[in-house]
């Protein structure tokens, strides 16, 4: 349960699965993982994207197997890394039995809607949820408020006629469900730029490691500058590549350079699949790879 609420943080179910099964047929006990090493567990997880919940899985790991125990209700597993309060109701709801009213993004829309909320505020809905929970198999309720929000209680064109509380639902009684809970005024995304250096010799190609704080933070990567606001397009770039982060947009622009920059390895051009990269810098590789063979 722990790890499946890690993994499926932001990140889709059929994204999910299959990485899944890898990730556990590879370290089957939390003891297994905690013995591994960081760019073991940090290549694994590379294209799942959200990097700090493999630091954090990696940390909490190492903790529960100092302590030698796995915490057993929220408040105990919300004191360990990367796991906040959702995921420590979920796990502590679902595997031990716990009345943890876990509220997802499914979840408090379901809420929202029973009782016709326009801004539901997080400890408001998490009250409401918990009345609401049996003291028998609580974690079945959970997954089954999760499914209905997922299924039926949809943010666009709810499926009303088929939902088992409709009658109890005042935004369906309102006879506009889709208006409840009211839409949340988006940010505006900041945009910053950087370069990565082409570093290639006899069919290698150089790769360093993150720092294991900050954006992809632990994961192979092509040495580079560090990412800025403003940064005009280097003269001569190999190409340029723009990807979407959560919190910002990246312009990478790609520079040739000759000589090896920072502590790395070479990694031979042909398995650079096999070097763990996250999704930002395999484009990158691709960019220049397509480029030439486009040549």
């Amino acid at each position: 349960m722990w790890l499946s609420e890690v993994m499926l943080q932001q990140t889709t179910v059929a994204a999910v699965q299959p990485r899944f099964e890898r990730f556990v047929a590879r370290w089957p006990t939390i003891e297994a993982l905690a013995a591994a090493p960081d760019a073991e567990i940090l290549g694994e997880w590379a294209g799942l994207g959200y990097y700090a919940r493999a630091r954090n899985l990696i940390d909490c790991a190492r903790e529960i197997a100092r302590s030698g125990e796995f915490p057993r209700t929220a408040a105990e597993l919300r004191a360990l890394p990367g796991i906040g309060a959702y995921t420590s109701a979920a796990i502590a709801a679902i595997a031990f039995g716990e009345r943890a009213p876990a509220v997802d993004t499914n979840v408090e829309r379901v809420i929202a809607r029973l009782h016709a909320l326009s801004s539901p505020a997080r400890a408001e809905v998490e009250r409401l949820l918990a009345a609401m929970m049996p003291a028998d198999a609580p974690g079945d309720f959970i997954q089954a408020m999760m499914d209905l929000g997922a299924t039926l209680c949809r943010p666009r064109r709810p499926d009303c006629s088929a939902c088992p509380m409709r009658f109890d639902c005042a935004a369906f009684a309102s006879g506009s469900p889709e208006t409840f809970p009211g839409r949340r005024e988006r940010k505006t995304r900041p945009h910053r730029h950087g370069i990565a250096w082409w570093i290639e010799r006899d069919g290698m190609i150089w790769l360093v490691r993150r720092p294991r704080r900050g954006p992809l933070g632990g994961m192979a990567a092509l040495p580079g500058s560090e990412w800025s606001a403003d940064m005009p397009r280097p003269p001569g770039a190999l190409g340029t590549l723009r990807h979407v982060f959560t919190h910002f947009s990246l312009d990478l622009h790609l520079v040739a350079r000759a000589d090896p920059e920072g502590e790395g390895w070479w990694q031979p051009l042909g398995a650079i699949a096999e070097a763990g990269l996250p999704t930002l810098y395999r484009r990158a590789a691709d960019l220049v790879i397509g480029a030439r063979q486009a040549a």
